[in-house]
């Protein structure tokens, strides 16, 4: 893969990734939405559905990674570091786009937002936070859900057809069905379900920290605090549940 493919690949793939996800929750937290109030199972859904379009179009570019928590498994699993600024450079990039998407598919219901008493801030459209703020036990649930996603991705790339690409060990022109990434998104959506509840599993540092930014910067009404006092806790638990997952997998594996 050359640097340009990597590039273009999580860029691209970031920011559908994001303009999915950060656009389910607009869906569901902003007034004259058809979606509105629709509920956690569809928030979990649609981020499966955002990794489902992301990682099938950035696979064949750059491998769709679209999350730093997976390229630091990937590089501890493989010991390969010098594409790792690369990739998340691009993801950054990619999420902050994805994050503009979103607003401007949204940007009638942001600006009604502002006319109501009811009004609620919106970072949670984009960003993560704690149903219970306790930076300990937060950090732990970021670390536990990203090596819960980073650890069953590595081991999909060692079951042989299921992957984008030659089979390993089989004859010329047989191809894997590409049926991972499906499984990665299911993967997502039960993360979602079963560990999501504390956090909002932001279980990528591109995922929250972009979106964060933008939303920081966006002209959004009512938007309320970008809470940077938090912001640190869903970068560096899924950095470290990344590596933590790469080290298992590799003593392991």
């Amino acid at each position: 893969m050359s640097n340009a493919d990597i590039f273009l690949g999580e860029v691209i793939g970031t920011a559908i990734l994001i303009l999915f996800g950060a656009g389910v929750c607009a869906a569901v937290t902003l007034h004259h939405s058809k979606a509105r109030a629709s509920g956690w199972i569809v928030i979990t859904f649609g981020w499966g559905f955002g990794v489902l379009a992301g990682a099938y179009t950035s696979a064949p570019l750059s491998g769709g990674h679209l999350n730093p928590a997976v390229t630091v498994g990937v590089a501890v699993d493989t010991g390969e570091w010098s594409k790792v600024p690369l990739y998340i450079a691009a993801q950054m990039i990619g999420a902050v786009l994805g994050a503009v998407l979103a607003w401007l598919v949204y940007y009638a219901q942001f600006q009604a937002n502002s006319d109501r008493e009811n009004a609620q801030p919106t970072l949670g459209i984009f960003a993560t936070a704690p149903e219970i703020r306790k930076p300990v036990a937060n950090l732990v649930t970021e670390i536990i859900a990203t090596a819960g996603l980073v650890l069953p991705v590595l081991a999909f790339g060692r079951n042989a057809g299921i992957g984008i690409g030659p089979v390993p060990g089989a004859p010329a022109g047989i191809y894997g069905s590409g049926i991972s990434i499906l499984l990665v998104s299911l993967l997502v959506v039960g993360i979602g379900l079963s560990l999501g509840g504390p956090t909002g599993y932001a279980v990528n540092p591109a995922r929250d920290l972009g979106p964060r930014l933008t939303h920081a910067l966006l002209p959004i009404p009512n938007k309320g605090t970008s809470d940077w006092g938090y912001a640190w806790i869903p970068v560096a638990g899924p950095l470290v549940g990344g590596l933590l997952a790469g080290l298992v997998f590799n003593a392991a594996f």
